[in-house]
């Protein structure tokens, strides 16, 4: 703690040659920018509203297909199709995850006349052989009881 009771004086107390600084000079400032002026505002009247549109499956199979087509024609880039077409590409995308399971159940081919005979044959192959395990099952469950004494 300092001692109160010294009463020397400050000068004494700072060397005599050491270096002082002179207090720097503050910067500048360039003048504020003004303010930009406020457009003045439309009447709402005169701008349209974006209103969300809604496409029936059938638009949308219809949109999907002609970007496909634009595409594999090799007319236009994957991007420039679905910008014309008048959607997003996020839009695109979810068409495109939504309408494929729908195709995927309907190209689901039913088996042929000899596909079928053979799934036939193979399914009464595996009725045999889950009767062939189940006796030799009970068969060592028995055994086992007698060892056991259980029986």
């Amino acid at each position: 703690m300092a001692d109160e009771s010294n009463t020397g004086s400050i000068a004494a107390a700072v060397a005599p040659n050491a270096d002082v600084k002179a207090p720097a000079a503050k910067k500048k400032r360039s003048p504020r920018r003004q303010k930009a002026v406020a457009e003045p505002r439309r009447a709402v009247s005169e701008t349209p509203a974006a209103k969300p549109r809604r496409y029936s499956e059938q638009q949308r199979k219809e949109k999907l297909k002609l970007i496909e087509t634009q595409v594999t024609e090799g007319k236009v880039t994957l991007k420039d199709a679905i910008k014309s077409a008048g959607i997003s590409e996020q839009t695109y995308y979810q068409w495109k995850r939504t309408v494929k399971p729908v195709e995927q159940k309907a190209e689901k081919r039913l088996p042929t006349g000899e596909e079928l005979a053979d799934l036939v044959r193979l399914e009464e192959e595996n009725q045999r052989l889950r009767k062939l395990l189940a006796e030799k099952l009970r068969a060592e469950n028995a055994d086992l009881r007698k060892r056991l004494g259980l029986d």
